[in-house]
């Protein structure tokens, strides 16, 4: 049985830690450190604080490691436009899920993909989008997520100064 259990504000350093461990699997290359990581903590802090619950952080603890995550997923809801596909318009998008390498092939990442799943289901969010890496693609289909046909495009801002 694998227990899974919503993240703490106290869980915050070790999440940033694994979105490390996710983004250099998807890049190729560790990201570096920086500025980024202090930021993606204070957030995860402040988000994980709010009763409003529009973040879901679901974890995996190491069994062998106490005070130390071998897994997580973390989604996040919004509210667009309705339209007929989506009357509510409630949307959830999963950003980052990831095991430790140490501890892959155990189902953790399966185990809290689930439970922000079900998270989704008990708000009432019907459409679900992602961006798969390779590794994670068979763990997603598996679940039912397809490819979309859409056109995704992207803009940059520089920051204002």
């Amino acid at each position: 049985m694998i227990n899974v259990r919503r993240a703490v504000v106290g869980d915050a350093a070790e999440v940033v830690r694994l979105r490390a461990v996710m983004l250099a699997s998807m890049d190729g290359a560790e990201p570096a450190p920086g500025p980024w990581q202090e930021a993606a903590r204070e957030t995860l802090r402040d988000r994980l604080a709010e009763p409003q619950d529009a973040l879901g952080v679901f974890v995996v603890d190491k069994p062998d490691r106490p005070g130390e995550l071998a897994a997580v997923a973390v989604g996040t809801i919004e509210r667009r436009l309705g339209g007929p596909a989506n009357p509510s318009g409630l949307t959830g998008y999963v950003f980052n899920v990831v095991t430790d390498p140490g501890y892959r092939r155990r189902g953790y990442s399966r185990a809290c993909l689930e439970a922000l799943l079900d998270w989704y289901r008990r708000r009432g969010v019907g459409k679900i989008d992602l961006r798969a890496s390779a590794d994670g693609e068979p763990l997603y289909r598996s679940l039912g997520f397809v490819p979309t046909s859409g056109r995704t495009m992207r803009l940059s801002l520089p920051p204002a100064d």
